[in-house]
């Protein structure tokens, strides 16, 4: 009986390890939340992504990524999500960091904080003015533009440049008292970088801010808060959204329209670079690789609102003629000047708090 018991232990340990091991060689699926990806991959290498895009919009790209390369585990993390932090640096387990917020980019690559791309890794098609040096590289080409609902129409006919939207502020303020929206640039480095590249195009831009002032435009941090008013119906139209979420949005509610202004449309660029802090720079130098290769391109174009810098320089009649591109250089610099900003902010809230006089407050955090 003794030696019976001790088989059947044998028979029951030996089960055990066999289930365990299938389970540990089994494939773990991928996991989704709303401000990340998680690929498990086959092997021993890994890639941490942080961006500032919405995780489901760049999940075709993602995923094909994995695909191609099942042996890497991937996280993508969306830095929008969440409470904001005041910025603390790169966090040190991120091998490739993604943002809109292109001064604050540039800054990062102009102070060492990122280490050379590579040689060939990418498309040697890229555009130059999407490259700064070795270290930066432009993956996206996203026009600024304004939504409005088709109910606008009611009490004006609808802008489609900045002539007309300041018009339609000046002639139907009271209509419009609140229910107009757009950045506010103390809060969302995209909104103020926008701002800026507005004053530095038109001489008309503090006009129109002021019109917008007289109006109680509605100041928000994110192009996700102006589409979802504008879908709410508390906004009638909305300026300087990101046009590759508003694209998506507008597709989806037949209520709202997309206008890409006809005198000018800002085009910014996430840019991306690897910290020179990254634990594995290769995979991050693999990515980018991809992304620009012509596979990735033709996913990108495709399957996500995301513009390219290589088809805008490649086919420019396939874009817009009016996108005017928030160019790569050292100018980005003069957007996070302290004094520059303070001064800049000042007049802004001077214009939006009727004349009271404010702090600027300072641009952090990642919002879009």
């Amino acid at each position: 009986m003794p030696r019976l018991f001790r088989t059947l232990q044998r028979i029951v340990v030996i089960g055990i390890v066999l289930a365990l091991a299938t389970t540990a060689g089994a494939e773990e699926p991928p996991v989704s939340s709303p401000g990340q990806r998680h690929f498990p991959g086959s092997g021993s290498e890994r890639l941490n992504i942080q961006g500032v895009v919405e995780a489901d919009v760049l999940h075709p790209v993602l995923e094909a990524f994995h695909q191609r390369y099942p042996q890497i585990t991937l996280n993508y993390r969306d830095a929008s999500r969440g409470a904001r932090q005041p910025s603390a640096g790169i966090p040190a387990d991120v091998d490739l960091l993604m943002s809109s917020a292109m001064a604050q980019q540039y800054q990062l690559a102009n102070g060492g904080n990122a280490q050379p791309l590579g040689r060939g890794v990418i498309n040697p098609a890229w555009p130059e003015s999407a490259r700064w040096r070795d270290e930066l590289i432009g993956l996206t080409h996203e026009p600024l533009v304004m939504v409005y609902r088709r109910e606008l129409a009611d009490i004006a006919p609808p802008p489609v440049d900045h002539a007309g939207l300041l018009a339609l502020l000046n002639q139907e303020s009271a209509a419009l008292a609140g229910r107009v929206a757009t950045y506010d640039p103390a809060r969302s480095p995209t909104g103020f970088m926008a701002v800026a590249q507005d004053m530095a195009r038109s001489q008309e831009a503090w006009g129109l801010f002021e019109a917008m002032g007289a109006a109680d435009t509605q100041l928000l941090d994110s192009t996700t808060a102006m589409l979802e008013g504008l879908i709410e119906g508390r906004y009638l139209i909305g300026y300087n959204l990101i046009g590759s979420y508003a694209r998506r949005v507008v597709r989806e509610h037949s209520e709202l329209v997309l206008q890409v202004p006809t005198d000018y449309a800002l085009a910014l660029q996430r840019l991306a670079l690897i910290p020179t802090t990254a634990p594995h720079p290769e995979t991050a130098r693999r990515f980018l690789s991809f992304i620009t290769s012509r596979q990735g391109q033709q996913i990108m174009t495709s399957r996500t609102p995301l513009g390219s810098p290589l088809l805008a320089h490649k086919d420019p009649a396939k874009t817009n003629e009016s996108l005017e591109p928030i160019q790569l250089t050292p100018g980005l610099l003069a957007l996070i000047d302290p004094l520059k900003r303070e001064a800049l902010l000042h007049r802004w809230q001077t214009i939006f708090t009727l004349g009271d006089a404010v702090v600027p407050q300072a641009v952090e955090g990642e919002v879009e």
